[in-house]
Protein backbone atom coordinates (compact mmCIF):
# COMPACT_ATOMS: atom_id res chain seq x y z
CA UNK A 1 0.00 0.00 0.00
CA UNK A 2 1.41 3.39 -0.99
CA UNK A 3 1.69 6.32 1.48
CA UNK A 4 -1.24 8.07 -0.22
CA UNK A 5 -3.34 4.90 0.15
CA UNK A 6 -2.37 4.76 3.85
CA UNK A 7 -3.57 8.31 4.37
CA UNK A 8 -6.85 7.64 2.55
CA UNK A 9 -7.51 4.65 4.79
CA UNK A 10 -6.67 6.67 7.92
CA UNK A 11 -9.03 9.45 6.84
CA UNK A 12 -11.83 6.90 6.40
CA UNK A 13 -11.14 5.52 9.87
CA UNK A 14 -10.99 9.03 11.32
CA UNK A 15 -14.43 9.86 9.89
CA UNK A 16 -15.85 6.61 11.21
CA UNK A 17 -14.44 6.89 14.73
CA UNK A 18 -14.38 10.67 15.08
CA UNK A 19 -10.60 10.87 15.43
CA UNK A 20 -8.07 13.48 14.46
CA UNK A 21 -5.71 12.49 11.60
CA UNK A 22 -2.20 13.77 10.89
CA UNK A 23 0.35 12.87 8.20
CA UNK A 24 3.34 13.92 10.33
CA UNK A 25 4.07 14.19 14.06
CA UNK A 26 5.46 17.69 14.80
CA UNK A 27 8.70 17.85 16.77
CA UNK A 28 7.11 20.00 19.49
CA UNK A 29 4.64 17.20 20.25
CA UNK A 30 7.43 14.83 21.32
CA UNK A 31 7.79 14.55 25.08
CA UNK A 32 10.01 11.87 26.63
CA UNK A 33 8.11 12.20 29.94
CA UNK A 34 4.90 11.14 28.20
CA UNK A 35 6.48 7.74 27.41
CA UNK A 36 7.53 7.00 31.02
CA UNK A 37 6.80 3.37 31.87
CA UNK A 38 6.36 2.34 28.25
CA UNK A 39 9.28 0.27 26.85
CA UNK A 40 10.40 1.14 23.35
CA UNK A 41 9.71 -2.41 22.12
CA UNK A 42 6.10 -2.14 23.26
CA UNK A 43 5.63 1.25 21.57
CA UNK A 44 7.03 -0.01 18.28
CA UNK A 45 4.87 -3.13 18.48
CA UNK A 46 1.70 -1.03 18.59
CA UNK A 47 2.84 1.12 17.00
CA UNK A 48 1.82 3.90 19.35
CA UNK A 49 3.40 7.01 20.82
CA UNK A 50 2.00 9.19 23.61
CA UNK A 51 2.62 12.88 22.85
CA UNK A 52 1.84 16.14 24.59
CA UNK A 53 -0.34 18.63 22.69
CA UNK A 54 -1.36 21.86 24.41
CA UNK A 55 -1.00 20.23 27.79
CA UNK A 56 -3.00 17.10 26.86
CA UNK A 57 -1.62 13.59 26.38
CA UNK A 58 -2.70 12.10 23.04
CA UNK A 59 -1.67 8.78 21.50
CA UNK A 60 -0.40 8.75 17.91
CA UNK A 61 -1.22 5.44 16.23
CA UNK A 62 -2.68 4.06 12.99
CA UNK A 63 -5.16 1.98 15.09
CA UNK A 64 -8.31 3.81 16.27
CA UNK A 65 -9.07 0.90 18.64
CA UNK A 66 -5.76 1.13 20.48
CA UNK A 67 -7.47 1.62 23.85
CA UNK A 68 -9.32 -1.69 23.40
CA UNK A 69 -6.10 -3.51 22.48
CA UNK A 70 -4.20 -2.06 25.44
CA UNK A 71 -6.62 -1.18 28.28
CA UNK A 72 -3.58 -0.74 30.56
CA UNK A 73 -2.67 2.42 28.68
CA UNK A 74 -5.27 4.49 30.49
CA UNK A 75 -3.64 3.47 33.79
CA UNK A 76 -0.13 4.31 32.67
CA UNK A 77 -1.18 7.57 31.02
CA UNK A 78 -3.42 8.46 33.99
CA UNK A 79 -6.31 9.44 31.74
CA UNK A 80 -8.37 8.55 28.71
CA UNK A 81 -6.65 7.24 25.59
CA UNK A 82 -7.37 9.80 22.85
CA UNK A 83 -5.92 8.49 19.55
CA UNK A 84 -4.57 10.66 16.74
CA UNK A 85 -4.38 8.60 13.54
CA UNK A 86 -0.91 8.73 11.97
CA UNK A 87 0.74 6.37 9.43
CA UNK A 88 2.63 3.51 11.12
CA UNK A 89 5.97 4.42 9.50
CA UNK A 90 5.74 7.98 10.84
CA UNK A 91 4.83 6.73 14.34
CA UNK A 92 7.87 4.43 14.44
CA UNK A 93 10.16 7.18 13.16
CA UNK A 94 8.82 9.55 15.84
CA UNK A 95 9.38 6.88 18.52
CA UNK A 96 13.03 6.73 17.50
CA UNK A 97 13.35 10.51 17.61
CA UNK A 98 11.62 10.72 20.97
CA UNK A 99 13.77 8.07 22.65
CA UNK A 100 16.93 9.56 21.17
CA UNK A 101 16.13 12.70 23.18
CA UNK A 102 15.97 10.82 26.46
CA UNK A 103 18.93 11.49 28.69
CA UNK A 104 19.73 10.07 32.12
CA UNK A 105 21.99 12.56 33.91
CA UNK A 106 23.28 9.96 36.33
CA UNK A 107 24.38 6.38 35.69
CA UNK A 108 20.93 5.14 36.79
CA UNK A 109 18.56 3.54 34.28
CA UNK A 110 15.49 5.43 33.16
CA UNK A 111 12.01 4.30 33.98
CA UNK A 112 13.15 2.18 36.95
CA UNK A 113 10.20 1.19 39.12
CA UNK A 114 7.62 2.57 36.68
CA UNK A 115 4.52 0.48 35.93
CA UNK A 116 4.90 -1.96 33.07
CA UNK A 117 2.41 -2.54 30.28
CA UNK A 118 1.30 -6.10 29.69
CA UNK A 119 1.49 -7.91 26.34
CA UNK A 120 4.68 -6.17 25.30
CA UNK A 121 5.74 -7.48 21.91
CA UNK A 122 9.34 -8.66 22.08
CA UNK A 123 11.65 -8.08 19.13
CA UNK A 124 15.13 -9.44 18.57
CA UNK A 125 17.10 -6.19 18.50
CA UNK A 126 19.90 -6.96 20.88
CA UNK A 127 21.99 -4.01 19.77
CA UNK A 128 19.22 -1.38 19.55
CA UNK A 129 20.56 1.71 21.30
CA UNK A 130 17.09 3.10 21.96
CA UNK A 131 16.24 0.05 24.05
CA UNK A 132 19.66 -0.30 25.68
CA UNK A 133 19.68 3.36 26.70
CA UNK A 134 17.11 2.42 29.33
CA UNK A 135 19.37 -0.23 30.86
CA UNK A 136 21.50 0.47 33.92
CA UNK A 137 24.15 1.38 34.55
CA UNK A 138 27.04 0.65 32.16
CA UNK A 139 25.18 -0.55 29.04
CA UNK A 140 22.83 2.40 29.36
CA UNK A 141 25.75 4.80 29.79
CA UNK A 142 27.46 3.53 26.61
CA UNK A 143 24.22 3.52 24.62
CA UNK A 144 23.37 7.08 25.66
CA UNK A 145 26.88 8.18 24.68
CA UNK A 146 26.45 6.68 21.21
CA UNK A 147 22.94 8.10 20.88
CA UNK A 148 24.15 11.57 21.76
CA UNK A 149 26.95 11.34 19.21
CA UNK A 150 24.58 10.16 16.49
CA UNK A 151 21.99 12.80 17.33
CA UNK A 152 24.57 15.59 17.08
CA UNK A 153 26.01 14.21 13.84
CA UNK A 154 29.45 13.34 15.25
CA UNK A 155 31.81 11.40 13.00
CA UNK A 156 33.93 10.21 15.95
CA UNK A 157 33.65 9.90 19.74
CA UNK A 158 36.85 10.16 21.78
CA UNK A 159 37.19 8.82 25.34
CA UNK A 160 40.42 10.08 26.89
CA UNK A 161 41.61 9.24 30.45
CA UNK A 162 43.22 12.35 31.94
CA UNK A 163 44.37 11.72 35.48
CA UNK A 164 41.27 11.63 37.69
CA UNK A 165 38.77 12.22 34.90
CA UNK A 166 37.78 10.80 31.52
CA UNK A 167 37.25 13.45 28.87
CA UNK A 168 34.63 12.82 26.17
CA UNK A 169 34.96 14.71 22.89
CA UNK A 170 32.87 14.58 19.70
CA UNK A 171 34.26 15.38 16.28
CA UNK A 172 31.67 17.65 14.69
CA UNK A 173 32.22 19.06 11.21
CA UNK A 174 35.87 18.01 11.46
CA UNK A 175 36.56 19.78 14.79
CA UNK A 176 36.79 18.13 18.22
CA UNK A 177 34.31 19.50 20.75
CA UNK A 178 34.42 18.60 24.50
CA UNK A 179 31.38 16.98 26.07
CA UNK A 180 30.53 15.77 29.56
CA UNK A 181 33.14 13.80 31.46
CA UNK A 182 32.71 10.19 32.58
CA UNK A 183 33.06 9.38 36.28
CA UNK A 184 36.54 7.88 36.78
CA UNK A 185 35.04 4.93 38.66
CA UNK A 186 33.04 3.87 35.59
CA UNK A 187 35.93 4.06 33.13
CA UNK A 188 37.01 0.41 33.23
CA UNK A 189 33.45 -0.86 32.96
CA UNK A 190 32.61 1.49 30.06
CA UNK A 191 35.81 0.55 28.20
CA UNK A 192 35.11 -3.15 28.72
CA UNK A 193 31.52 -2.75 27.50
CA UNK A 194 32.67 -1.02 24.30
CA UNK A 195 35.41 -3.59 23.71
CA UNK A 196 32.92 -6.44 24.12
CA UNK A 197 30.59 -4.78 21.59
CA UNK A 198 33.50 -4.51 19.12
CA UNK A 199 34.80 -8.05 19.70
CA UNK A 200 38.06 -6.92 21.33
CA UNK A 201 40.03 -8.65 24.08
CA UNK A 202 39.02 -6.96 27.35
CA UNK A 203 41.99 -8.51 29.18
CA UNK A 204 44.54 -6.98 26.80
CA UNK A 205 45.35 -3.45 27.93
CA UNK A 206 48.97 -3.21 26.77
CA UNK A 207 48.53 -3.33 23.00
CA UNK A 208 46.42 -1.27 20.58
CA UNK A 209 43.36 -3.06 19.21
CA UNK A 210 40.84 -2.44 16.44
CA UNK A 211 37.34 -3.85 16.10
CA UNK A 212 33.86 -3.23 14.75
CA UNK A 213 30.35 -3.24 16.16
CA UNK A 214 26.97 -2.88 14.54
CA UNK A 215 24.13 -1.24 16.44
CA UNK A 216 20.60 -0.20 15.66
CA UNK A 217 18.80 3.05 16.28
CA UNK A 218 15.22 2.07 15.59
CA UNK A 219 15.15 0.97 11.95
CA UNK A 220 18.53 2.53 11.18
CA UNK A 221 21.76 0.51 11.28
CA UNK A 222 25.03 2.12 12.31
CA UNK A 223 28.52 0.62 12.08
CA UNK A 224 30.93 1.61 14.85
CA UNK A 225 34.66 1.24 14.26
CA UNK A 226 36.49 1.05 17.60
CA UNK A 227 40.18 1.73 18.16
CA UNK A 228 41.84 1.30 21.58
CA UNK A 229 45.21 2.83 22.40
CA UNK A 230 47.06 2.25 25.73
CA UNK A 231 48.34 5.38 27.47
CA UNK A 232 49.82 6.09 30.89
CA UNK A 233 46.43 6.79 32.53
CA UNK A 234 44.55 3.86 30.96
CA UNK A 235 43.15 3.28 27.47
CA UNK A 236 42.04 5.87 24.96
CA UNK A 237 39.15 4.83 22.75
CA UNK A 238 38.03 6.35 19.47
CA UNK A 239 34.66 5.28 18.07
CA UNK A 240 34.03 6.14 14.43
CA UNK A 241 30.32 6.28 13.64
CA UNK A 242 29.46 5.11 10.14
CA UNK A 243 25.79 5.56 9.36
CA UNK A 244 24.54 3.37 6.52
CA UNK A 245 22.66 6.31 4.99
CA UNK A 246 26.04 7.84 4.07
CA UNK A 247 26.32 5.27 1.29
CA UNK A 248 23.27 6.79 -0.39
CA UNK A 249 25.21 9.88 -1.39
CA UNK A 250 25.11 10.54 -5.11
CA UNK A 251 27.54 12.72 -7.00
CA UNK A 252 24.83 15.38 -7.18
CA UNK A 253 24.59 15.52 -3.39
CA UNK A 254 28.33 16.00 -2.87
CA UNK A 255 28.16 19.62 -4.01
CA UNK A 256 30.57 19.39 -6.94
CA UNK A 257 30.41 22.26 -9.43
CA UNK A 258 28.62 21.15 -12.63
CA UNK A 259 31.80 21.15 -14.70
CA UNK A 260 33.70 19.05 -12.16
CA UNK A 261 30.84 16.60 -11.76
CA UNK A 262 30.40 16.18 -15.49
CA UNK A 263 34.13 15.62 -16.00
CA UNK A 264 34.42 13.19 -13.07
CA UNK A 265 31.40 11.24 -14.30
CA UNK A 266 33.00 10.88 -17.73
CA UNK A 267 36.20 9.60 -16.11
CA UNK A 268 34.49 6.87 -14.07
CA UNK A 269 32.69 5.63 -17.17
CA UNK A 270 35.87 5.16 -19.19
CA UNK A 271 36.59 1.46 -19.89
CA UNK A 272 40.11 1.43 -18.43
CA UNK A 273 42.76 3.59 -16.78
CA UNK A 274 43.27 5.01 -13.29
CA UNK A 275 41.29 7.80 -11.65
CA UNK A 276 42.94 9.17 -8.50
CA UNK A 277 41.20 10.97 -5.63
CA UNK A 278 43.51 12.89 -3.31
CA UNK A 279 43.12 14.79 -0.07
CA UNK A 280 43.99 14.55 3.64
CA UNK A 281 42.34 12.17 6.07
CA UNK A 282 38.74 13.19 6.69
CA UNK A 283 38.31 15.09 3.42
CA UNK A 284 35.54 12.81 2.14
CA UNK A 285 37.54 10.72 -0.35
CA UNK A 286 35.77 7.47 0.59
CA UNK A 287 32.34 9.08 0.28
CA UNK A 288 33.25 10.36 -3.18
CA UNK A 289 34.48 6.95 -4.33
CA UNK A 290 31.39 5.20 -2.96
CA UNK A 291 29.19 7.71 -4.75
CA UNK A 292 31.16 6.95 -7.92
CA UNK A 293 30.65 3.20 -7.50
CA UNK A 294 26.91 3.68 -7.23
CA UNK A 295 26.95 5.31 -10.66
CA UNK A 296 28.23 2.08 -12.22
CA UNK A 297 26.19 -0.72 -13.75
CA UNK A 298 26.97 -3.52 -11.29
CA UNK A 299 24.68 -5.94 -13.14
CA UNK A 300 26.76 -5.95 -16.34
CA UNK A 301 30.12 -5.09 -14.75
CA UNK A 302 32.07 -6.93 -12.08
CA UNK A 303 33.01 -4.35 -9.44
CA UNK A 304 35.41 -5.33 -6.63
CA UNK A 305 37.05 -3.30 -3.86
CA UNK A 306 40.04 -3.62 -1.53
CA UNK A 307 39.72 -1.39 1.53
CA UNK A 308 41.30 -0.75 4.93
CA UNK A 309 38.81 -1.35 6.44
CA UNK A 310 35.51 -1.81 4.58
CA UNK A 311 33.62 1.21 5.92
CA UNK A 312 30.25 0.64 4.24
CA UNK A 313 28.78 -2.41 2.55
CA UNK A 314 27.45 -1.68 -0.92
CA UNK A 315 24.89 -3.92 -2.66
CA UNK A 316 26.05 -5.74 -5.78
CA UNK A 317 29.75 -5.08 -5.11
CA UNK A 318 32.39 -7.50 -3.80
CA UNK A 319 34.33 -5.84 -0.99
CA UNK A 320 37.44 -7.12 0.79
CA UNK A 321 39.24 -5.66 3.79
CA UNK A 322 43.02 -5.92 4.05
CA UNK A 323 44.57 -7.84 6.96
CA UNK A 324 48.31 -7.07 7.00
CA UNK A 325 48.98 -9.33 10.02
CA UNK A 326 48.18 -12.39 7.88
CA UNK A 327 49.84 -11.02 4.76
CA UNK A 328 46.70 -9.68 3.07
CA UNK A 329 48.05 -6.29 2.03
CA UNK A 330 46.72 -4.00 -0.69
CA UNK A 331 49.23 -5.48 -3.13
CA UNK A 332 48.39 -9.10 -2.26
CA UNK A 333 44.66 -8.40 -2.34
CA UNK A 334 44.97 -6.65 -5.69
CA UNK A 335 46.72 -9.66 -7.22
CA UNK A 336 43.85 -11.85 -6.02
CA UNK A 337 41.24 -9.44 -7.33
CA UNK A 338 42.79 -9.51 -10.79
CA UNK A 339 42.07 -13.27 -10.91
CA UNK A 340 38.36 -12.56 -10.31
CA UNK A 341 37.71 -11.18 -13.81
CA UNK A 342 37.00 -7.60 -12.62
CA UNK A 343 35.83 -4.72 -14.77
CA UNK A 344 36.19 -2.02 -12.10
CA UNK A 345 38.49 -2.12 -9.06
CA UNK A 346 38.48 0.27 -6.11
CA UNK A 347 41.77 0.32 -4.18
CA UNK A 348 41.22 2.08 -0.86
CA UNK A 349 44.71 3.60 -0.84
CA UNK A 350 47.81 3.37 -3.00
CA UNK A 351 50.48 3.75 -0.36
CA UNK A 352 53.60 1.93 -1.62
CA UNK A 353 55.55 1.20 -4.81
CA UNK A 354 54.34 -2.40 -5.10
CA UNK A 355 50.66 -1.45 -4.95
CA UNK A 356 51.22 1.50 -7.29
CA UNK A 357 52.91 -0.73 -9.90
CA UNK A 358 50.06 -3.26 -9.84
CA UNK A 359 47.40 -0.51 -10.02
CA UNK A 360 49.06 1.12 -13.01
CA UNK A 361 49.63 -2.14 -14.89
CA UNK A 362 46.09 -3.39 -14.13
CA UNK A 363 44.65 -0.19 -15.58
CA UNK A 364 46.61 -0.77 -18.79
CA UNK A 365 45.20 -4.27 -19.29
CA UNK A 366 41.54 -3.34 -19.62
CA UNK A 367 40.50 -2.45 -16.06
CA UNK A 368 39.17 0.79 -14.62
CA UNK A 369 40.85 1.44 -11.26
CA UNK A 370 39.70 4.03 -8.73
CA UNK A 371 42.06 4.78 -5.86
CA UNK A 372 43.06 7.37 -3.30
CA UNK A 373 46.55 8.77 -3.03
CA UNK A 374 48.23 11.01 -0.49
CA UNK A 375 49.10 14.15 -2.45
CA UNK A 376 48.52 17.85 -1.86
CA UNK A 377 46.47 18.36 -5.02
CA UNK A 378 45.45 16.70 -8.27
CA UNK A 379 48.57 17.84 -10.14
CA UNK A 380 50.88 16.33 -7.51
CA UNK A 381 49.11 12.95 -7.75
CA UNK A 382 50.79 11.69 -10.91
CA UNK A 383 54.17 13.04 -9.86
CA UNK A 384 53.80 11.40 -6.43
CA UNK A 385 53.73 8.03 -8.20
CA UNK A 386 57.07 8.81 -9.81
CA UNK A 387 58.44 9.47 -6.32
CA UNK A 388 57.21 5.99 -5.33
CA UNK A 389 59.30 4.47 -8.11
CA UNK A 390 56.74 4.00 -10.88
CA UNK A 391 58.13 4.84 -14.31
CA UNK A 392 56.81 8.24 -15.50
CA UNK A 393 55.79 6.87 -18.91
CA UNK A 394 53.61 4.23 -17.21
CA UNK A 395 51.96 6.91 -15.06
CA UNK A 396 51.28 9.07 -18.12
CA UNK A 397 49.74 6.18 -20.07
CA UNK A 398 47.63 4.82 -17.20
CA UNK A 399 46.24 7.97 -15.57
CA UNK A 400 42.97 9.34 -16.94
CA UNK A 401 42.56 12.06 -14.34
CA UNK A 402 42.85 13.08 -10.71
CA UNK A 403 40.56 14.93 -8.35
CA UNK A 404 41.61 16.71 -5.17
CA UNK A 405 39.12 17.68 -2.51
CA UNK A 406 38.79 19.34 0.88
CA UNK A 407 35.94 19.86 3.33
CA UNK A 408 35.33 23.33 4.78
CA UNK A 409 32.84 24.22 7.49
CA UNK A 410 29.76 25.99 6.20
CA UNK A 411 28.78 29.33 7.78
CA UNK A 412 25.58 29.31 9.82
CA UNK A 413 22.89 31.10 7.79
CA UNK A 414 21.26 32.43 10.97
CA UNK A 415 24.14 34.37 12.51
CA UNK A 416 26.91 34.96 9.93
CA UNK A 417 27.77 38.62 9.49
CA UNK A 418 29.17 40.63 6.59
CA UNK A 419 32.97 40.97 6.81
CA UNK A 420 34.16 43.39 4.11
CA UNK A 421 37.44 43.94 6.01
CA UNK A 422 38.30 40.23 6.22
CA UNK A 423 41.97 39.24 6.19
CA UNK A 424 42.01 37.18 2.99
CA UNK A 425 44.70 34.61 2.09
CA UNK A 426 46.85 35.72 -0.86
CA UNK A 427 45.07 33.75 -3.62
CA UNK A 428 41.74 35.26 -2.53
CA UNK A 429 42.92 38.88 -2.39
CA UNK A 430 41.16 39.90 -5.61
CA UNK A 431 37.68 38.51 -4.93
CA UNK A 432 34.71 40.83 -4.51
CA UNK A 433 34.28 41.53 -0.79
CA UNK A 434 30.58 42.37 -0.91
CA UNK A 435 29.56 38.78 -0.16
CA UNK A 436 32.33 37.89 2.31
CA UNK A 437 31.01 36.88 5.74
CA UNK A 438 32.43 35.76 9.06
CA UNK A 439 31.37 33.33 11.78
CA UNK A 440 29.59 34.66 14.87
CA UNK A 441 27.88 31.83 16.74
CA UNK A 442 24.33 31.26 17.97
CA UNK A 443 22.13 28.59 19.53
CA UNK A 444 21.53 26.96 16.14
CA UNK A 445 25.16 26.34 15.16
CA UNK A 446 28.62 25.30 16.32
CA UNK A 447 30.85 28.35 16.80
CA UNK A 448 29.26 30.04 13.80
CA UNK A 449 29.31 27.00 11.50
CA UNK A 450 26.95 24.15 10.77
CA UNK A 451 27.67 21.37 8.30
CA UNK A 452 30.39 21.30 5.67
CA UNK A 453 30.82 21.91 1.96
CA UNK A 454 33.24 20.34 -0.50
CA UNK A 455 35.99 22.11 -2.41
CA UNK A 456 36.98 20.22 -5.57
CA UNK A 457 39.48 20.44 -8.40
CA UNK A 458 39.57 18.00 -11.31
CA UNK A 459 42.56 17.49 -13.59
CA UNK A 460 41.95 15.56 -16.82
CA UNK A 461 45.13 14.60 -18.63
CA UNK A 462 45.52 15.79 -22.22
CA UNK A 463 48.43 15.18 -24.61
CA UNK A 464 50.40 18.20 -23.34
CA UNK A 465 50.17 17.09 -19.72
CA UNK A 466 51.00 13.47 -20.58
CA UNK A 467 54.11 14.63 -22.38
CA UNK A 468 55.25 16.64 -19.36
CA UNK A 469 54.66 13.70 -17.02
CA UNK A 470 56.67 11.41 -19.32
CA UNK A 471 59.54 13.92 -19.13
CA UNK A 472 59.15 13.98 -15.32
CA UNK A 473 58.56 17.75 -15.34
CA UNK A 474 58.24 19.64 -12.06
CA UNK A 475 54.93 20.21 -10.29
CA UNK A 476 55.20 23.94 -10.99
CA UNK A 477 55.70 23.37 -14.71
CA UNK A 478 52.75 20.98 -14.94
CA UNK A 479 50.56 23.39 -12.97
CA UNK A 480 51.47 26.30 -15.26
CA UNK A 481 50.61 24.19 -18.31
CA UNK A 482 47.27 23.18 -16.78
CA UNK A 483 46.45 26.80 -15.88
CA UNK A 484 47.09 27.90 -19.46
CA UNK A 485 44.50 25.33 -20.53
CA UNK A 486 41.89 26.77 -18.14
CA UNK A 487 42.32 24.40 -15.19
CA UNK A 488 40.40 25.67 -12.08
CA UNK A 489 42.13 24.60 -8.86
CA UNK A 490 41.15 24.36 -5.18
CA UNK A 491 41.78 28.09 -4.67
CA UNK A 492 39.28 28.90 -7.40
CA UNK A 493 36.73 26.76 -5.59
CA UNK A 494 37.62 28.50 -2.32
CA UNK A 495 37.26 31.93 -3.93
CA UNK A 496 33.72 31.11 -5.05
CA UNK A 497 32.78 29.74 -1.59
CA UNK A 498 34.06 32.82 0.24
CA UNK A 499 32.74 35.42 -2.22
CA UNK A 500 29.25 33.87 -2.02
CA UNK A 501 29.31 33.76 1.79
CA UNK A 502 29.20 29.96 2.04
CA UNK A 503 32.27 29.82 4.28
CA UNK A 504 34.71 32.27 5.83
CA UNK A 505 38.20 33.36 4.93
CA UNK A 506 39.37 32.09 8.33
CA UNK A 507 38.04 28.62 7.56
CA UNK A 508 39.73 28.58 4.13
CA UNK A 509 42.99 29.56 5.79
CA UNK A 510 42.59 26.59 8.15
CA UNK A 511 41.83 24.19 5.28
CA UNK A 512 44.20 25.42 2.56
CA UNK A 513 46.73 27.61 4.37
CA UNK A 514 48.02 30.88 2.97
CA UNK A 515 48.47 29.69 -0.61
Amino acid sequence: MSPSDDMEELRRLADRYGCRVEERIPEDWLDADATAGLPVDFLRGGPLLPVRVEGRILVCTPDPGIDARYPELSVVLKGDVDPVLVPASEVRAAIDRCFARKRAPSGEGEGEGAPEVARMEARDEREDLLRQSEEAPVAGRVSRLLLEGLEEGASDIHLEPLGKRVQVRFRLDGVLSPRSELPRGLEDAVVSRIKIMAGLDIAERRLPQDGNARVRVGDREVDVRVSSFPVVDGERLVLRLLGRESTRFSLEKLGMPPGVMEGFRELIHTPYGVVWVTGPTGSGKTTTLYAALQELDTVRRNVLTIEDPVEYQLPGIGQMGVLPRIGLTFAAGLRAVLRQDPDVILVGETRDEETAEIVVRASMTGHLVLSTLHANDSISASLRLADMGVEPFLVAEATRGAMAQRLARRLCPHCAEADPEADLPGPLSKIARSGVRRAVGCAKCREGYYGRLGLFELLRLDDDLRGMIRRNASVEAVRECARRNGFPDLWDAAAEAVSKGWTSAAEIRTVLGEG
